[in-house]
């Protein structure tokens, strides 16, 4: 079976490594772009820069909107992006995204959601739904990535834990607090829908690979265990994205400031942990990850989520629900390089090819995929448990 180019990537040593993706340089550069006028934006034509103008200018006034000051704030993998712009106080944000690509109506809401659970996130200002527009309030440019970053560089434990407890206990809350009923529900159906995308982009796609009959059917024995684990699950809100790139760094008890919260559904509780656990741009330690995990279960116990009374169960749904995200990311990457013109996300591949492997590799019920993996990633089999 041909294997894909993906071999593990270099690293730091200590308790994390960092692969510097295009990605996240894409972001950082974003975050520092300079003022441009909106037809210096790059428009997709010129009936939604005219549209754009027409709102712009209705709702300069009440905020005193400079609109010379526009410039690019930050995109990410779908049809948004964002632009910042001065007005009365400071900067805003503007969301860019156009129908029927996008829909700014779920923001709307799980923006709504997260400000009734006490936690910090966009407020919308401003809104022209047709047209895909949101003025924003700006939660600033100072990224949880990179802090993290910064503490693992000054080797500052203590600023690393305090920022990954910020995010723990807002989580918690997120959790114990927002009202999930309106919210999609994480149900079977979407769970398959997201794994078929690894072997729909990833294996025959990216790496040119067949399976056999046999192959395919231990393909879905595996998916079978991980969607039964997910369901098995208690129900809360789930932001879905729950990662550094989309946090943050805020003063005192307002951190985290949580973005990209979109696509929340309502679904597995461990679900968030696995994302925040287990990045798309920065790797732990296991020692790390499981101190962390611990004490995300102790408080989330306390806080009446029904979690199980075994931590060792708990971890297991920990990694078997990353395990699932982890091969749809792997398929969306691959999607977002061959469908979409956006190379850069594959640069990660790696990455979520050793998550995937670790965590089916150490249960023997998930070894078969294992193997079916190892020729995708030229890795050598391990020996398992449980």
């Amino acid at each position: 079976m041909p294997r894909c180019d993906a071999a593990p990537s270099p690293g730091l040593p200590g308790a994390v490594w960092f692969v510097e993706s295009i990605i996240h340089e894409a972001h950082t550069k974003d975050r520092l772009s300079t003022p441009t006028s909106p037809d210096a934006i790059g428009w997709p034509d010129p009936a939604r820069l005219h549209a754009f103008d027409r709102w712009l200018e209705s709702i300069a006034p009440a905020h005193a909107l400079q609109p010379a000051s526009l410039r690019a704030a930050s995109s990410d993998a779908s049809f948004r992006r964002y632009l910042r712009i001065d007005g009365a106080g400071g900067s805003f944000i503007v969301m860019d995204a156009p129908p029927p690509l996008e829909d700014v109506r779920p923001f709307i809401h799980v923006a709504g959601l997260l400000h009734a659970a006490g936690l910090s996130a966009p407020r919308v200002l401003e809104q022209d739904v047709p047209h895909g527009f949101l003025l924003l309030t700006d939660l600033g440019s100072r990224l949880y990535l990179a802090a993290l970053h910064d503490a693992v560089a000054r080797d500052d434990g203590a600023q690393r834990n305090a920022l990954m407890g910020d995010a723990t206990r807002a989580l918690i809350r997120w959790q114990t607090h927002a009202d999930a009923s309106a919210l999609p529900p994480y149900d079977d159906a979407l769970l398959r829908r997201e794994l078929a995308l690894f072997p729909d982009w990833c294996v025959a796609r990216e790496c040119g690979a067949r399976w056999s009959a046999d192959e395919q059917q231990q393909w879905q024995d595996a998916c079978d265990l991980l969607v039964h684990s997910a369901l098995a699950q208690p129900a809360v809100a789930v932001h879905r994205d729950y990662m550094p790139r989309n946090l943050m760094v805020l003063d005192g008890d307002a951190n985290p400031g949580i973005l990209d919260f979109q696509d929340a559904v309502r679904g597995p509780v461990s679900y968030d942990l696995a994302c925040l656990l287990r990045d798309a741009f920065i790797s732990w330690d296991e020692e790390l990850e499981i101190d962390w995990g611990v004490r995300y279960w102790e408080a989330a116990r306390r806080a009446g989520l029904p979690l199980p009374d075994d931590f060792g169960e708990f971890w297991r749904q920990i990694e078997w629900m990353g395990l699932q995200r982890h091969l749809k990311v792997l398929g969306i990457f691959c999607r977002l390089k061959h469908r979409d013109a956006k190379p850069g996300y594959s640069e990660d591949l790696p990455r979520f090819f050793n998550y995937a492997h670790k965590a089916a590799a150490r249960y023997n019920a998930l070894r078969p995929l294992s193997r079916l993996l190892e020729p995708l990633m030229g890795a050598q089999r391990v020996e398992g448990f449980y």
